[in-house]
């Protein structure tokens, strides 16, 4: 191809640099005039605001010679400008909106709402939901640690009952537990009932005498016992004065320590009458009938009588 026209038909094929070449200008290439490329060439640069739509085309400003300046329009500041118009001055266009500023606004623009009152209020309520959640957890801490240390449960009042001695013993204190006088006793040994000397609390003011001889007993066939476990023998008893004590047989068995039939009446030596008291033993008894035996046995010191003996639940 050489520079200049080669014949194409269209405008795009000519070479709007042809006139720089000696072979395009033998074609007849010029410099450009009101545009580029070759006289009568399409002009493909239009200043801004040359077509408007729908109004007759503003007169084309004169295109300086290549080489020479175009001198700008220039307008008064707040004047429009020839070669632009608003969309809105075109018939047809869109209306013109006027924004008005907000109250007390000193600006072109209005003020739009409260974004700063609104992060604030935002950042409050995160800040309490995480100190919510912080207490919730330190307060779970403390639950799980106090739990470490103490009972997960409270005993109910009627296991407080079952377990504790001291209500046990209420309880058999206010039960009915079989009872004897001194008549309705198995005697051997020579054991005998008398009611000569006053201050016996059994009917009648009967009580059990003969006593003071080694093979002599009373024996307590004792039927009606709720429960097996620990139960506590009252005695009824008289001395002249002076202490005794025999040996106490359950079920068969005799236990280590004697009877102990002391003067605690502390009366004097041969009062019989001003010498009743009475004393204990803690045994252990079985469901339903049991047998309880007291002796004058070696070793023992008998001189004493009886008037009635008595059972309650529980160890003294």
């Amino acid at each position: 191809m050489t520079p200049g026209n080669n014949g194409a038909s269209t405008p795009e094929d000519d070479d709007p640099f042809g006139y720089l070449y000696a072979d395009g200008q033998a074609n007849g290439a010029q410099p450009p005039s009101g545009g580029y490329g070759y006289p009568g060439s399409v002009n493909r640069v239009r200043s801004v605001g040359e077509r408007q739509y729908g109004q007759q085309a503003a007169p084309t400003a004169p295109t300086a010679q290549y080489g020479q300046a175009v001198p700008q329009q220039q307008g008064a500041y707040g004047q429009p400008n020839p070669h632009y118009a608003a969309p809105e001055s075109f018939p047809g266009g869109a209306p013109t909106v006027q924004t008005q500023s907000a109250p007390g606004g000193g600006g072109g623009r209005g003020r739009g709402p409260n974004t700063k009152g609104l992060l604030i209020g935002a950042i409050a309520v995160v800040a309490a939901v995480v100190i919510g959640i912080s207490v919730a957890m330190l307060g779970g801490d403390d639950d799980n640690s106090a739990g470490d240390d103490q009972p997960t449960t409270t005993p109910s009042a009627s296991q407080s009952a079952e377990s504790s001695p001291s209500s046990e013993s209420s309880a058999g204190s206010e039960e009915e537990l079989p009872a004897i006088d001194a008549r309705a006793l198995q005697f051997a040994g020579g054991a005998t009932t008398a009611s000569d000397i006053k201050g016996a609390k059994a009917g009648g003011g009967v009580y059990v005498t003969g006593f003071n001889a080694v093979g002599a007993s009373v024996t307590w066939t004792v039927n009606g016992i709720p429960e097996s476990g620990k139960y506590t023998l009252y005695v009824g008893y008289g001395v002249p004065g002076k202490d005794a004590n025999a040996t106490l047989t359950i079920n068969g068995t005799a236990q280590t320590r004697p009877l102990n039939m002391a003067n605690f009446a502390k009366a004097s030596e041969g009062d019989y009458e001003k010498g009743w008291t009475s004393t204990w033993s803690n045994i252990q008894l079985n469901e339903g009938t049991n047998v309880v035996k007291i002796s004058c046995e070696q070793g023992n010191s008998c001189e004493a009588n009886f008037d009635q003996l008595w059972l309650k639940r529980g160890w003294k």
